[in-house]
């Protein structure tokens, strides 16, 4: 019997894939983006420390609206976030999704806010 791919999990090697060429440091972390079916969330971590800096998401009593104006929402929150402590550029991980649609909506609002990458 043929059975279908698991999504999930090739999502997950394409991500594995990436997570190997990039990381986040104090001065630069890495902005990761998940996406689930209702929810999009946003983090800034530094991949040295092990640590969570800022992060944001769509489940949040101030965010409502489409998934797209939602995933835009939670971009120009993070960015916020992450100027309140002071962070300016950081490297993006889309998280082994394609770059279209709400991930790519959460990376330009972040852009528009103040991140660089």
């Amino acid at each position: 019997m043929i059975t279908k791919p698991d999504k999930n999990k090739l999502r997950k090697k394409r991500h594995a894939r990436v997570r190997n060429r990039i990381s986040g440091t104090a001065e630069c972390p890495r902005l990761n983006v998940f996406r689930s079916n209702t929810h999009i969330y946003a983090q800034l971590i530094d991949d040295v420390a092990g640590v969570t800096l800022a992060s944001a998401s769509s489940n949040e009593e101030s965010i409502s609206g489409t998934k797209v104006e939602q995933a835009t929402a939670v971009g120009k929150l993070i960015a916020e976030r992450g100027a309140e402590k002071g962070l300016k550029a950081v490297v993006f991980d889309r998280g082994g999704y394609i770059y279209h649609g709400r991930v790519k909506a959460l990376a330009e609002a972040a852009r528009e806010n103040g991140l660089e990458f």
